[in-house]
């Protein structure tokens, strides 16, 4: 059973969400797959959340956002909309996605810039490029630290706009 969120709940809360792929398949090594990934985080951004930042893994997916409505109706978007459009453009018959997702509600600028940075060193990190900058399927839309949450006591140093 999954434990009864914090007081507030997801509106208006900004959330760090990851969801792995079944099986841990690494099908967005898969060009066609990590566009249409891409694709789909995009599509619903205006809709269902505002999208921060996200970096799509070969077999995972990291979204910052502040859903429009409950972080589960946004997540069920993503993946949802994705299994969709896999199925209908490419053909793909078989589950994508481990039931379920894990979220982090963002607390303050400090957590703020962890998960950002967590975020642009996910690539480095996993040894796929040697330069953030260089990984094609991670995208910053709206780095700007969202209204509402705690601003930090000190400059951290760290441009998030």
């Amino acid at each position: 059973m999954r434990p009864t969120r914090e007081p507030g709940g997801s509106e208006k809360s900004t959330y760090f969400v990851s969801t792995q792929t079944t099986g841990r398949r690494a099908f967005f090594r898969n060009e066609a797959w990590a566009s249409l990934m891409t694709s789909v985080v995009h599509h619903y951004r205006e809709t269902g959340y505002a999208l921060h930042a996200y970096v799509i893994m070969p077999d995972h997916l990291h979204v910052l956002m502040t859903p429009k409505e409950s972080v589960e109706k946004s997540v069920q978007l993503i993946k949802g909309g994705f299994s969709f459009r896999v199925k209908r453009e490419l053909g793909w018959v078989h589950e994508v996605w481990q039931p379920g997702f894990t979220d982090h509600r963002i607390r303050d600028e400090e957590d703020w810039v962890q998960h950002l940075r967590y975020i642009q060193l996910n690539p480095v990190k996993a040894h796929l490029v040697e330069d953030s900058a260089l990984y094609p399927y991670m995208g910053f839309p709206d780095r700007d630290f969202p209204r509402g949450l705690k601003p930090g006591e000190t400059s951290l140093g760290v441009r998030t706009g």
